[in-house]
């Protein structure tokens, strides 16, 4: 929402907006770009002159701003919608989805194509550290478009990437996510099947070859398709994965590349961008001149500062796949350093409890792992909810060391107390997680 309001400031209209926190590095982007930034939900925010109000897909009934723009009969839409209508019609749409790697492979495919000086549109849900902003919407034939499948708004709960028009699409793997609106894994198939649908006899889809669940689309759709990965079956296949320190290397059907980040599901994002740039046409030379320079995203194993020798990190992982990825990555990336990892469980999927026995084998990978209560514990049901206590009692019996820390407070005390000269500490959030990046730095510094 954040990048699409400031591409279309910058298109020319007058932008307005409101959200419950608002907090950087988003807000410091928005209020960058000139946008008028309200903090809670109010009907005076709405000017009266809008000639569209985007709600978005975390807003429902009972929003007061929602319930003004139903009362008043105003020109209300998604903002896939508005993406479709006033940017995409026309366009050689690119569409990267999957419930892991969006952003990754997203920001990663746009960098390639920049840095060819191919000038694409992108649509990018994080903040890239190679461009200045999430989304441009460029006189090129190509835009490339974080593909969502969570549904789109309270009035339209299809997935928003079925909006997108894709000419080329990528599905980077398929887990039960979001439970909230899909009861179980099938409604999730059945939103990918549609996404298959809406790509061209003239497109292709790439899917990941060693993901069962993305195989298993492959029977019903109508356009070309590419498996991409490490077995046999893969049309695109990935070979001699290696790490040094912070780099990975590999090679995509013989021919090597190098990517300066390291973890398996980073080079399966790095395949998966290379298709698509070789698809669009770059050569093997310009994809990799735009690896090399890749710099990466905020809030993806960014490195927020070092105190006293400890390095702290900021991912936004918010699945226990993700989680466990995060972790083998750090893991390589940073080999023998003591690894403590701080996980607010806020995310709809982490706050349920049918996710608790592969976040505990995840975290179990870990040499402390911290987890306070779950954040607005009160809009779970009692039966749904994530034990957290039992949640640190199942790492524990599975020969991680779990710990049970009430408040963000409680939390930078513990560890600026206990870290160590060289250990690495990341933090996990999909939100603000009350600022305790920089507290901890701060306390380490001082103490």
């Amino acid at each position: 929402m954040g990048s699409v309001a400031a591409a279309m400031q910058r298109a020319g209209y007058k932008v307005t907006g409101s959200d419950a926190n608002v907090y950087p590095p988003m807000s410091t982007f928005l209020e960058g770009e000139g946008i008028e930034l309200f903090e809670g939900y109010k009907a005076e925010n709405l000017p009266s002159a809008a000639d569209i109000i985007i709600v978005g897909n975390a807003i429902s009934r009972g929003n007061e701003e929602a319930e003004a723009a139903l009362e008043q009969k105003r020109n209300y839409q998604s903002m896939p919608e508005v993406l479709k209508e006033h940017f995409l019609r026309g366009k050689r749409n690119i569409v990267i989805s999957g419930t892991h790697g969006k952003t990754t492979t997203s920001t990663l495919t746009t960098w390639l194509f920049k840095s060819a000086d191919r000038n694409p549109g992108h649509m990018i849900g994080g903040v890239p550290k190679n461009f200045e902003r999430g989304a441009e919407f460029t006189e090129s034939d190509f835009v490339i478009l974080e593909g969502d499948e969570y549904d789109t708004a309270f009035f339209d709960k299809r997935s928003k990437f079925l909006h997108y028009l894709p000419e080329i699409a990528v599905i980077n793997n398929i887990e039960f996510d979001h439970a909230d609106i899909y009861n179980n894994l099938d409604e999730i198939l059945l939103t990918f099947r549609r996404l298959l649908l809406t790509v061209p006899r003239n497109g292709v889809a790439f899917l990941n070859g060693d993901c069962a669940n993305t195989v298993s689309l492959v029977a019903d759709a109508h356009c070309p398709i590419e498996l991409v990965g490490t077995g046999e079956n893969c049309g695109q296949r990935i070979t001699g994965i290696s790490y040094s320190r912070g780099q990975a290397s590999f090679q995509l059907n013989e021919v090597p590349f190098t990517l300066p980040m390291t973890g398996e599901f980073n080079v399966r994002n790095a395949a998966m961008a290379i298709c698509v740039a070789r698809q669009a046409g770059l050569t093997d030379e310009e994809i990799q001149e735009g690896l090399s320079s890749f710099a990466g995203i905020k809030r993806r194993q960014e490195v927020r500062g070092i105190e006293r020798g400890v390095t702290v990190i900021d991912d936004f992982a918010h699945h226990p796949t993700a989680i466990g990825q995060v972790i083998t990555g750090l893991r390589e990336g940073y080999p023998g350093q003591r690894l403590i990892i701080i996980l607010e469980p806020r995310s709809n999927t982490l706050r349920q409890e049918a996710h608790k026995g592969n976040l505990a084998e995840a975290l179990a990978g870990t040499d402390i792992a911290i987890v306070p209560p779950v954040l607005e514990a009160g809009k779970i049901a009692q039966d749904d909810l994530l034990d957290v206590p039992k949640l640190i009692e199942e790492v524990n019996e599975a020969g991680g060391s779990g710990r049970l820390l009430g408040s963000v407070e409680e939390i930078v005390d513990w560890v600026s107390a206990e870290a160590k000269e060289d250990d690495l500490v990341a933090i996990l959030s999909n939100g603000g997680f009350g600022g305790i990046h920089e507290k901890l730095l701060n306390a380490l510094r001082v103490g």
